[in-house]
């Protein structure tokens, strides 16, 4: 009697094991093939906004002279951005530095001797109009400033041209998908996910010279040139066979 049950018992785990094997197997085969595609979209845009920095750097014996002359010489640069029109709001100290030097005695023997003290003041400017940058590094330049540490240029508003790269990329990649789809022998089904993987809002940096020899050829005019703004995208779509006739 208890054979009887154990064999009837190992049936049933067997048929209820091969069942959800089975049942697995056609959850598998059920899915639907589909069709992943990449695409990606590009949209050139001319800057509309410009970052410029400008320092001065002065030396003296004492720190308070070195400052004192940093001081009035920076001033005098800020006056003459701002008489070109740019507002006080878009100039800022982005940084602000005293260094003592010091000479050291090649053999040693002597202790170190201070020299003097470099101080160095440094604004940042953001032009909203790019066709100012020209004329307010040669005023900056003209007013005192003896360093330029970097030009760069953006888009204050890159949203439209985002969405118009996100639009480029989503239909190349539909129409690399339904290429796709009639080469396996079907079509392109349903759209089943979109996914935007990457959006690149880039900025130019222009190179300046920020040597004192020659600064002056710096302030020549600038041409921002145009930026790309890229959108990338990863689609999933269903594939449909054609029925077999």
């Amino acid at each position: 009697m208890n054979t009887t049950r154990q064999t009837a018992a190992a049936t049933v785990a067997f048929l209820f094991a091969f069942g959800i094997n089975a049942s697995a197997q056609e959850t598998v085969r059920e899915v639907p093939p589909q069709i992943t595609i990449g695409g990606r979209g590009e949209v050139r845009v001319t800057p509309d906004l410009a970052t410029l920095m400008v320092g001065v750097q002065t030396r003296a014996l004492l720190a308070a002279d070195a400052t004192a002359e940093n001081s009035r010489k920076q001033l005098s640069v800020i006056d003459a951005i701002k008489a070109k029109g740019v507002p006080a709001s878009q100039i800022g100290t982005s940084s602000f530095s005293v260094q003592q030097e010091t000479q050291y005695d090649q053999r040693g023997q002597v202790a170190p001797k201070t020299t003097g003290y470099l101080v160095s003041n440094v604004v940042t400017v953001e032009l909203r109009r790019v066709e100012l940058v020209g004329p307010v590094l040669d005023a900056a330049l003209g007013a005192g400033a003896n360093q330029v540490h970097s030009l760069s240029y953006s888009v204050a508003n890159p949203d439209s041209a985002r969405h118009a790269a996100l639009g480029q990329a989503v239909g190349r990649a539909r129409a690399d998908a339904e290429v796709a789809a009639g080469a396996a022998g079907g079509s392109l089904g349903p759209l089943l996910e979109i996914i935007a993987t990457d959006y690149q809002v880039p900025f130019f940096r222009a190179r300046v010279v920020s040597s004192r020899m020659g600064i002056a050829e710096a302030a020549a005019p600038m041409e921002p040139g145009s930026l790309a703004i890229s959108a990338t995208v990863t689609a999933r779509w269903r594939f449909v066979p054609v029925p077999p006739r």
